[in-house]
């Protein structure tokens, strides 16, 4: 599960020639309505909740032909903003630079209650904190949001970011590169790479956790990573469209909270390909994550989103001012 910073070129690129989304009503199949929700990446329990709705028949319940697509080299915000998919899972580092530039999209869920990525690296390279990543290398996409990132992560740990050095290395086997040494650290999630890393594959690694770096939310405040999206336009021409399929999906991921295996196994009737094994741990490290004790899926916290958009603004990450308010909602939850 890799770390995309998506290109907001071709999100807006696709958002100028948008096409009427496969969910219209003029499109309908029999009594059910399609739906296209496009994921961030290739299928992981990230998006579980998305396949135990589809295995168990809520979405059907809920009226609608649920079609989830990967998404292309771009990611799912272009899909999103052309008109080619009614929904999206994204990030939040992406989806505010996008709205800044112009795109119509707007989250209307969590996905998971709070960030769970962090930098890691093999043990061995001696790397405690982030400042240690100083004289060190890390390898990433090569992103100004990126770059961002890391550095304020060693600034606020008392180091100098200028003494890190930066490796742009894509979509590689980070195992592969790290045994190789040609970086030192990656930025990735802990409920899938890590656990591949340390609890399968038996590498000893230590990790920084983006959301309890040093420094707390004064520094690296806490972002919604990953979300889901629709536009603008969906959220205004068809709320029930939303609300139905938000009330499916939240379904699906109470499901995999309280049944981390059903979430597995969903998964894996949907993507056999994938390590039974992984996915089985994975389901179970983020079932108590899918959102905070007490508090039905889904909900987004104003001030998490205000918080981020500050630091990403105060740091010229955002090419406009963007409306944080209009940026998220949690008005078509089930639990609204």
């Amino acid at each position: 599960m890799r770390r995309i910073l998506y290109s907001l070129a071709a999100v807006l690129a696709l958002g100028a020639t948008a096409v009427a989304c496969s969910g219209s009503d003029d499109t309908a199949s029999g009594e059910l309505t399609p739906v296209t929700v496009v994921l961030d990446w290739t299928p992981n329990t990230n998006h579980a909740g998305l396949y135990l709705a589809a295995q168990q028949g809520l979405f059907e319940k809920a009226g609608l032909d649920v079609t989830i697509v990967e998404p292309g080299a771009n990611g799912g915000l272009p899909m999103l903003a052309a008109g080619e998919a009614d929904f999206a899972v994204s990030v939040a580092e992406s989806l505010l630079p996008a709205r800044a530039e112009g795109a119509d999209v707007v989250s209307v869920g969590a996905i998971l209650a709070h960030n769970t990525s962090s930098l890691v690296m093999p043990a061995d390279r001696g790397i405690r904190s982030a400042k240690d990543l100083q004289g060190k290398t890390y390898g990433g996409y090569g992103s100004e949001l990126e770059k961002a990132f890391v550095d304020e992560l060693v600034r606020c740990d008392g180091g100098d970011p200028a003494k890190v050095t930066y490796a742009e290395v894509g979509n590689v086997d980070y195992e592969v590169g790290f045994a190789q040494k040609q970086y030192d650290a990656v930025w990735v999630f802990d409920g899938w790479d890590v656990i591949r890393m340390r609890d399968l594959d038996g590498l000893a690694v230590t990790t920084i956790p983006f959301r309890a770096a040093a420094g707390g939310p004064s520094c690296i405040p806490d972002w919604y990573t990953p979300l889901l999206a629709a536009s603008g336009s969906t959220i205004e021409d068809r709320p029930e469209l939303v609300k139905a399929f938000l009330g499916a999906v939240a379904a699906g991921y109470e499901k995999a909270r309280t049944d981390p295996q059903a979430a597995a196994t969903a998964l894996l009737a949907a993507a056999p390909e994938l390590d039974k094994e992984l996915v089985t741990r994975s389901a179970a490290y983020l079932a108590s994550r899918y959102g905070d004790a007490g508090e039905p899926w889904g909900v987004q916290d104003p001030e998490i989103w205000k918080r981020f958009g500050t630091f990403l603004k105060d740091r010229n990450l955002l090419k406009a001012d963007v409306d944080i308010n209009k940026a998220f909602t949690n008005d078509l939850l089930p639990s609204r």
